[in-house]
């Protein structure tokens, strides 16, 4: 995939993409790699590094947008045990992959970031959670920790310092709940992965019940941007509210599917129409998902949206985990709803009640109707188990995300559920057999 910047201050997390063999050590330091982990281990306190992130106004990049520094001041900096960072490298979301760009690209500027985290808390290790099926990702990472342990920057004395750090890499066990950072916790303690109730938070019962701060892949790869250059030049990018660079996943109809580094602030049509290219010869755009299968979809209508993820909020969706999936007018949005139910019934861990039964009645409903069986029935019936599926009524996101789709996708494209239903047609030109 292509790498490409929509940045006007240029690029955070791409800096140095063009340069080959950036995965190793040696190219990775020669450019300033490892700068800001001396810097912070020789020169800086564990506050002074969380203040700077808080100037940068960094946020995470998994989806939650929860201030990074916040995250990282909720753990107790008396606990008198073990404290650890987590990384979630377990990118399951649908349309998303930018994290694994990130690993496969530079391994090292998420290890030097997971450090520097371990020291802002007080901890000494960080364990990253990589998603089972990254098989590159993976390799590469393991043999990034090798080269930094070899180099002496992890290790009982890092650069000198009398604060060891040490990164482990741990392989996830292929679900997409493991996504979830308790279910992640869980799972990495080698527990069947289901997601716990909170609270208490992993910032004071996290894993192995100790003090715990989970983050993205993307979070912490960019932390040693700011390290290096100071967290208000990290801020100067962005917007008022939502600060710094991100980076997204096109996929879907358009010319240019890719990963890209945007600034916060630009619109979904400078990415959609600019930097991936604009849709497929003859076709338009009908819908697209602005943050992986979990946003609520956005019509052609609403393509003028700002990637400012308040902005985001305020419109009932969310920038999420920076998937943008798109589809032109060839495909069926009632179709395609169906899919993804299908998707997240089978993904949940059953463990509570309104996604366990939820979705398989989503699904079951969906069957129906495309199987030409639909009426005004199933309509309610969707409505309803959206309803139970979102607002809190499950323990962890996936139920809300299954509700979502069905939610937005009636309320943006009801034209259609009702010539499914109510017609027995379809607006994309199947017609649809009467039973």
């Amino acid at each position: 995939m292509a790498e490409q910047r929509g940045t006007v201050g240029g690029p955070v997390l791409t800096e140095w993409f063009a340069k080959a063999d950036l995965h190793t050590l040696d190219v990775y330091e020669s450019l300033g790699g490892y700068s800001a982990l001396r810097k912070v281990v020789t020169t800086m306190t564990a506050q002074q590094v969380i203040d700077e992130v808080k100037i940068s106004g960094l946020r995470g990049r998994g989806g939650a947008d929860f201030p990074t520094a916040m995250k990282w001041s909720f753990v107790p900096k008396d606990h008198p045990g073990p404290k650890y960072i987590v990384v979630n490298a377990d990118e399951s979301e649908p349309g998303s992959a930018k994290d694994r760009y990130l690993m496969e690209n530079s391994p090292h500027a998420l290890i030097e970031g997971a450090a520097i985290a371990s020291f802002a808390i007080g901890g000494h290790q960080a364990w990253i959670y990589i998603r089972g099926e990254y098989d590159l990702p993976y390799e590469m990472l393991r043999d990034a920790i090798a080269e930094a342990h070899a180099k002496g920057y992890l290790g009982d004395h890092p650069f000198g310092a009398d604060h060891a750090l040490d990164v482990r890499l741990y392989r996830g066990h292929g679900a997409y709940i493991c996504g979830e950072e308790t279910a992640l916790l869980e799972s990495l303690e080698g527990k069947r992965a289901q997601p716990r109730s909170r609270p208490p938070f992993p910032a004071v019962k996290g894993a192995w019940g100790l003090p715990t701060a989970v983050n993205n892949v993307e979070t912490l790869s960019t932390v040693p941007w700011i390290i290096r250059h100071g967290g208000a030049e990290y801020a100067s990018r962005g917007t008022e509210k939502a600060k710094g660079t991100r980076m997204v996943t096109v996929s879907g109809d358009v010319k240019k599917p890719g990963n890209y580094e945007i600034e916060i602030g630009v619109t979904y049509r400078d990415i959609i129409e600019g930097l991936a290219g604009g849709m497929l010869p003859g076709r338009k755009l009908k819908v697209f998902w602005p943050g992986g299968s979990s946003a609520k979809v956005l019509p052609a209508s609403m393509l003028d949206t700002s990637t400012d993820l308040d902005g985001l909020k305020a419109l009932g969706t969310m920038g999420g985990s920076g998937g943008i999936i798109v589809m032109d007018d060839s495909h069926c949005v009632v179709k395609a709803a169906a899919r993804l139910l299908r998707f997240y019934a089978f993904e949940s861990c059953g463990k509570c009640t309104p996604c366990r039964v939820g979705g398989n009645w989503a699904v079951r409903t969906y069957d129906r109707i495309m199987a030409n069986e639909g009426s005004q029935l199933e309509l309610g019936i969707l409505e309803r188990v959206s309803d139970g599926l979102q607002n809190g009524r499950c323990l962890c996101g996936l139920g809300d995300a299954a509700g979502w789709v069905i939610e937005s996708t009636m309320r943006h494209f009801h034209d259609e559920y009702e010539d499914h239903c109510l017609r027995h047609t379809c607006n994309v030109g199947r017609a649809l057999a009467h039973a």
